[in-house]
């Protein structure tokens, strides 16, 4: 019986003809190494403010997505844990001496944003050795896209050591594996100097929150939330304060509130108490408590919350 075969990555965006080579063809590459990873962060660094720089005007990408095999990536959290932090502090340091050198040039230094943002990821139709690299200009920015944009990708195959570059529809970032290990933000320091520390970067937040909602203007898009503070309220659109410690879901099928999280720091663990009208925690619904009086369950990381049957939110370690 003949079966139809799903396309891969590289058969959906047309370039399987120069990936898909014959083993015989191969160019043997170096094992990834944390020097080759760092190298290569450089050098989009760099890169980005050759594409992105105009009339004395010195703009960089602030986001840099690295992808692995996920053999790769694995490898490194499994066998190094916490190195990416170290990396990543290393290439920062790098980028304020580039942008100094600019600076004592004359340019102007123009930043996008008040942070730098380090995404690993990992994808399956990746091979060991092959990495490939994603930029952009503002993280964070939840402003909806164009019909039309896409997203320029540089490419290393293993096959050809020779980077290749080409445009990717963002619905085609949903192929990419994201971890919570694997995302890094740093403030950026207008004075082109990182802060000094002996250790790996650590997050200011509690945890990440992914939100997925059915109203047609998020469909196939996924809404960020980082906790700042110990407890968080999670609301609907009928929510009108605006403090940070609020989560404002702009859904109806959001009570108002609906949830309160917080983080027992003595128990080392996140707790959560329902409002709504249901509740529901990795497909165990919870019971509801009045603001008053909460009534505490345990949430674990990596937990998927659904809300009134219809929204979801993922809760991630930072």
């Amino acid at each position: 019986m003949h079966m139809n075969m799903a396309p891969n990555f590289w058969q959906r965006i047309g370039v399987q003809n120069w990936f898909l080579k014959k083993e015989a063809d191969c160019v043997a590459m170096a094992t990834l190494s944390p020097d080759t990873v760092h190298k290569y962060i450089i050098e989009k660094f760099q890169e980005s403010i050759t594409e992105l720089s105009f009339a004395g005007r010195v703009i960089f990408y602030h986001e840099y997505i690295i992808c692995f095999s996920p053999p790769d990536y694995n490898k490194f959290m499994d066998n190094n844990k916490g190195i990416f932090g170290f990396i990543i502090q290393e290439a920062v340091k790098s980028f304020y001496t580039i942008l100094q050198e600019h600076k004592q040039q004359g340019k102007k230094i123009t930043p996008s944003s008040s942070k730098w943002v380090f995404r690993f990821v990992s994808h399956p139709d990746y091979g060991p050795g092959d990495k490939s690299f994603i930029g952009k200009l503002l993280p964070g920015n939840s402003a909806p896209k164009q019909k039309d944009d896409s997203l320029r990708v540089t490419f290393i195959p293993r096959q050809t050591g020779i980077a290749q570059t080409f445009d990717i529809a963002d619905e085609l970032l949903k192929d990419f594996t994201f971890y919570s290990d694997g995302y890094y933000e740093i403030p950026y320091w207008q004075g082109l100097v990182a802060e000094e520390s002996g250790t790996p970067i650590a997050s200011k937040y509690f945890a990440r929150f992914e939100i997925i909602l059915p109203d047609k203007q998020y469909a196939g898009k996924k809404l960020e939330y980082f906790m700042k503070q110990e407890q968080i309220t999670v609301s609907g659109s009928e929510e009108n304060s605006t403090q940070e410690s609020i989560l404002k879901i702009p859904s109806e099928w959001v009570s108002t509130p609906h949830l309160l999280i917080r983080f027992d720091k003595t128990a080392d663990k996140f707790l959560l108490s329902s409002f709504g009208e249901k509740t529901i925690i990795n497909e165990i619904e919870i019971k509801n408590s009045d603001p008053a009086t909460p009534k505490w369950t345990e949430l674990p990381l990596n937990s998927r919350i659904v809300l009134n049957g219809i929204v979801t939110i993922n809760i991630f370690k930072v």
